[in-house]
């Protein structure tokens, strides 16, 4: 048998000063943000996700684990979290796979999950099967966590994946990867809302200070496989480990008690970078300062080892509480950080400052990495703004409204037959589902209408008297966003007659992403849309998937009654959202015709073409535009995704059930009567 321990050379953490350490460590890719990949994918669509990776009005890449909803009627749902360790697989294999599960558990942890009862793991094995020492190693690390640890925990294994070739040999140089176990944990969460993030200020109650709740076994504070070991070239021959998995269960189990009492204001685990790393996401999700507290002798490896931990935001009248629980079971609890009211961010122990900046500066290296990747990918001069954003205290995200996000402007019509809406969609869209909801929710009766039904039957646009042409990618964009489906309408004669006879009667019409695009290339069809512009590509050369300020003007518009001057957040997933005017024509044009129903805006509520706040750099931040005397609406961006609360990716305090965008559909159905 090969050897079931490599050797590795230690680390002495002396050779590093801690502005350097701290500065190394966040540029470390495994640490820093990882916010140009999360904004190119999609994580609104469906209207069911309850949490995404971005955390507070600042949207910061933070979250601990996502969360998603069984339905548009309920608030339960399912938890889902990530572990990983290769770097500590390099020096113990065993002591990786054990380190992933846990790093799963405690991410998973943020999500309102009740102990590990319902806890269920996926496991993918990655090694390089054949080669030296590595089948040893996969088989003591598949032992350690499917003969050891999970049964000692009552956690099952029901499905996993391995990939065993993990090899790759080039003019006789041959580079393998270590055993690695990448864990993925599920649960289901009787209530979403329950969810916590690493912002200190999402509660009612906000987090007065930070306390760190580990295992007894993780005061060792063991540096090896860590970020800190790696930006000094070096590994280290101690690393982290699950002593312990009766004092990890008590971990997940007292989280999940102090949560149920009310005792938590904000969540985050200790991982990759350490408890520096930990603190400071706390502090750029908040945008604040922070204090920060080091007892320990050795100030380097309390910071930045990557022992199992936790950091709960407390607010001090549940302080006593949470610290009777935590020692009650067994566990260590520390006050570690208390949130300043200014942008400092210090680093004390026994009263003397070892280290200061700001926050801005901090997330600035914390961000620089992503930058410079964001840079060589997209548009530079968007990557740019959006870097410099890092500075501005003003979050990119507010509520203001003269509504009541609550009031139903449809409830005189509750007893009323419910009016017809076609949910239009072509192949390729996929917001039907939730654009169904949203109109159901408002007392429609929401029809699924597939183009194909009206190939077949143009004349069935006739029993609706509204109309949504849904997001999504109708025939995979090739035909530029919305240009496929707007054509098969145009050069139907039947069905171009259909459509501009239901333009022209007292119907209402939304399009919504690429129903929007679909819409404005039918503006000849259109009464009083000959002002449109058309949306082609995003200025960042990028698929945008973001949370931004949508502002709303004052309009004839039936469905924005009641909602002038309002800034509400709303999610945008669009790779062509940039209005286009063509020659001749413009923004002024459209304004004087009072089709400029919504745009982009910052803090202050003005229009904006800053990135990312204008996602797709739209002039003068145009978003949205409406026609036919404001019966017909097209907008880039997607309120049928948030019409409930929960559903959006940071909430106002004042929102109960119903998100404030509900009222765009509750204001249709008033409006038909």
């Amino acid at each position: 048998f090969a050897r079931r321990r490599r050797e590795a050379a230690a680390f002495d953490p002396s050779v590093a000063r801690l502005d350097e350490a701290i500065e190394r460590v966040l540029r470390l890719p495994a640490v820093g943000s990882k916010k140009f990949l999360v904004t190119i994918g999609d994580r609104s669509v469906t209207g069911l996700v309850a949490r995404d990776q971005m955390v507070g009005p600042r949207q910061t890449p933070v979250a601990d684990a996502a969360v998603t909803l069984d339905g548009f009627d309920s608030f339960r749902g399912a938890a889902m979290a990530m572990g990983e360790r290769p770097p500590v697989a390099v020096v113990d294999p065993a002591a990786a796979a054990r380190l992933a599960v846990a790093e799963a558990l405690t991410n998973l942890a943020a999500a309102p999950v009740d102990g590990l009862t319902n806890v269920v793991l996926s496991a993918n094995w990655m090694a390089a099967a054949g080669h030296g020492e590595e089948d040893q190693a996969l088989f003591d690390a598949v032992r350690a966590v499917g003969e050891e640890l999970c049964p000692a925990l009552g956690i099952a294994i029901p499905v996993g994946k391995d990939s065993l070739s993990m090899r790759a040999v080039w003019d006789d140089q041959t580079v393998a990867s270590p055993v690695t176990l990448n864990v993925a944990a599920f649960a289901p969460v009787a209530d979403a809302r329950g969810a916590l993030t690493p912002d200190l200020f999402a509660r009612d109650l906000p987090a007065d200070a930070l306390y760190l709740v580990e295992p007894p076994f993780s005061r060792q504070r063991r540096l090896g496989g860590s970020a800190l070991a790696q930006c000094y070239g070096a590994l280290g021959d101690d690393v982290p480990d699950v002593d312990d998995p009766a004092a990890l269960r008590a971990l997940i189990e007292t989280k999940a008690q102090l949560a149920r009492r009310g005792c938590l204001a904000s969540y985050h685990d200790r991982s990759d970078g350490g408890l520096l790393a930990a603190l400071l996401e706390c502090a750029f999700a908040s945008g604040c300062g922070l204090d920060i507290f080091v007892e320990d002798e050795e100030p380097l490896a309390a910071l930045f080892a990557e022992e199992i931990g936790m950091i709960l935001g407390i607010p001090d009248a549940r302080a006593e509480e949470a610290r009777r629980a935590a020692t009650d079971a067994g566990l260590a609890i520390s006050r570690v950080a208390v949130p300043r009211p200014d942008q400092r961010i210090a680093v004390l122990r026994g009263g003397n400052e070892l280290y200061a900046s700001t926050r801005a500066a901090l997330e600035r290296v914390w961000a620089a990495t992503s930058h410079a990747m964001q840079r060589l990918r997209d548009d530079p001069d968007c990557a740019d703004e959006e870097f410099a954003a890092i500075d501005d205290e003003a979050p990119l995200l507010a509520y203001e409204a003269d509504f009541d996000a609550a009031e139903d402007v449809a409830a005189p019509f509750v007893g009323a037959a419910r009016a017809r809406v076609a949910i239009l969609r072509e192949q390729g869209v996929n917001g039907h589902i939730e654009m169904a909801a949203a109109f159901h929710r408002a007392g429609f009766e929401a029809v699924d209408v597939h183009m194909s039904d009206l190939f077949e039957t143009p004349a069935l646009l006739r029993d609706f008297q509204a109309l949504a042409a849904c997001g999504g990618f109708s025939y995979g964009d090739v035909l530029g966003g919305g240009g496929g489906w707007a054509k098969s309408i145009l050069f139907a004669p039947a069905l171009r007659d259909a459509f501009s006879a239901f333009f022209r009667r007292d119907t209402l019409t939304l399009g919504v992403c690429n129903g929007a695009q679909m819409l404005t290339a039918l503006r000849d069809l259109i009464p009083g849309a000959a002002t449109w512009p058309r949306f082609v590509g995003n200025r960042s050369e990028r698929f945008e998937a973001r949370t931004i300020l949508l502002r709303v003007n004052e309009s004839n518009s039936p469905w924005l009654a009641g909602m002038a001057g309002a800034l509400l957040p709303t999610p945008v997933a669009h790779g062509e959202g940039r209005a286009e005017f063509d020659a001749g024509a413009g923004f002024d044009d459209l304004r004087r015709a009072g089709g400029v129903a919504l745009q982009y805006a910052d803090y202050d509520g003005h229009p904006t073409e800053r990135y990312p706040r204008n996602p797709n750099g739209a002039e003068r931040g145009l978003a949205g535009v409406t026609a036919a005397n404001g019966r017909v609406l097209a907008a880039m961006p997607h309120p049928e995704r948030v019409f409930r609360a929960v559903s959006n990716a940071w909430q106002h305090e004042s929102w109960d059930e119903d998100g404030p965008w509900l009222r765009l559909f509750r204001n249709a159905r008033a409006a038909l009567g």
